[in-house]
Order: structure tokens, then C-alpha cells, then sequence
């Protein structure tokens, strides 16, 4: 089993996917879920294709987290 990062963006009127760990994987579609549905199969396409190329499956480096800051009137309350 493969497990990359997917990416998903709110883009003006729809959404769009990438994953880091894949360039030029990309994917949209009209919801969130949609963009996740398409960015699976375009995963399992492009995984396919680098098999059938016999070319090696790119090792899943990539990782998220979310860093919260504080809004600025708080931040200005704490100096």
C-alpha cells in the first residue's frame, strides 16, 4: 500500500488537490469531496503508469500541521 499527502485547496468556484510527493498528480472537482475522489484515482493513474514505465514509486516524504498564532490584539495584550 502507498499513502502520499493530498493537498486540497479552495479555489475560486471549485476545489483542487495536489500531492508534494507526486509532481504533476494534480486533480479538481466541484466539492471537497469530489476533488478528494478525483485526486484517488488520479494517484492510482499515475502510480500505474510509473509501474508500467518501470520507473520507481516516489517514497512519501511529505507531512502537514496546522501552527496556530495569535490574532494581533492579543499578541500586542502579551509584549
Amino acid at each position: 500500500m502507498y499513502r502520499f499527502l493530498v493537498v486540497i485547496e479552495k479555489v475560486n468556484n471549485n476545489y483542487s488537490a495536489y500531492s508534494p510527493d507526486l509532481p504533476g498528480c494534480v486533480a479538481t472537482g466541484a466539492t471537497r469531496e469530489e476533488a478528494e475522489k478525483n485526486m484517488y484515482e488520479a494517484i492510482e493513474m499515475h502510480i500505474k503508469g510509473l509501474l508500467e514505465d518501470k520507473l520507481p514509486i516516489p517514497e512519501s516524504k511529505s507531512f502537514a500541521e496546522y501552527v496556530a498564532v495569535a490574532e494581533k490584539s492579543n499578541m500586542e495584550q502579551t509584549a
